[in-house]
């Protein structure tokens, strides 16, 4: 399995990394994505990301809760790093409006942006979106409607059937399930039903959204199983294939080699 999306480069794991991936890969984890915030945490992502040379890929991106008062230096932060190359992706970039709308306007200008970026690039992007979906399809039809190529993960997805085929409609784009679909009254297994399993990609976004039965606890890496074994009983199908296709779209979407 690929962990398409998880911070294990977190204060939370600061004491325990070598164990917590130890696990994971135990459990089947045979890759990790890291994705980036902001320029306060790149450098413990590239420090643990190198403790585990060819085990994790890392992207570059400004998240939305970091757009703030120096969003502009923080965006030059993340061209500076695109120039260096050898990432797997442009994120984690997108709209939140969740805590604030004091930045918004901001949040969008930085998201637009990170996407020609991505394009230019020709790198898939990971977007973050929270209460804030309805202007983040107005910038995708914007691009769309542009001709700039898109393709990428909707992560932590939990939207009804609608949702993603309007998703769908931007290009390459696959849905990033996690620990969300193992809570009994979320909804999200009643639309991963109708999802092709091609069209998933696995994450824990830990130390975040820790599935059922582990919840309470910090979420790990290794926990990917109890997803996948919840997608699999969704899909009447079995674990192993479901690992099978999501680690293969997972490779094909970062390009992992």
């Amino acid at each position: 399995m690929i962990d398409t999306h998880t911070h294990l480069y977190d204060e939370a794991f600061a004491a325990d990394f070598q164990e917590t991936l130890d696990r994971a890969v135990s459990a089947g984890v045979e890759h990790f994505i890291f994705p980036g915030i902001d320029s306060a945490s790149h450098d413990a992502m590239m420090r643990t990301a190198a403790l585990a040379p060819g085990l994790i890929s890392t992207a570059t991106g400004l998240h939305p809760t970091s757009v703030g008062a120096g969003w502009k230096k923080e965006l030059d932060f993340v061209e500076a790093r695109l120039a260096e190359g050898g990432w797997c992706a442009v994120g984690e970039i997108g709209l939140d409006r969740h805590w604030s709308d004091e930045f918004f306007e901001q949040q969008k200008e930085a998201f637009r942006i990170q996407m020609l970026w991505a394009a230019q690039a020709s790198l898939p992007v990971i977007i973050h979106v929270r209460d804030a979906h309805d202007t983040l399809f107005e910038t995708l039809d914007s691009l769309r409607d542009e001709g700039v190529p898109m393709k990428g993960v909707m992560h932590a997805f939990s939207g009804s059937i609608e949702t993603y085929r309007r998703i769908k409609k931007y290009g390459g784009f696959r849905i990033g399930i996690g620990g969300v679909l193992t809570y009994k009254n979320a909804g999200l297994a009643e639309t991963v039903k109708h999802i092709p399993l091609e069209d998933i990609v696995l994450e824990t976004d830990s130390p975040w959204l820790t599935p059922v039965p582990c919840r309470g606890k910090r979420n790990e890496s290794s926990y990917i199983r109890h997803t996948a074994a919840r997608l699999a009983d969704i899909k009447g199908t079995t674990i192993e294939e479901v690992d099978r296709v999501t680690t293969a779209g997972a490779k094909e979407l970062f390009n992992l080699k």
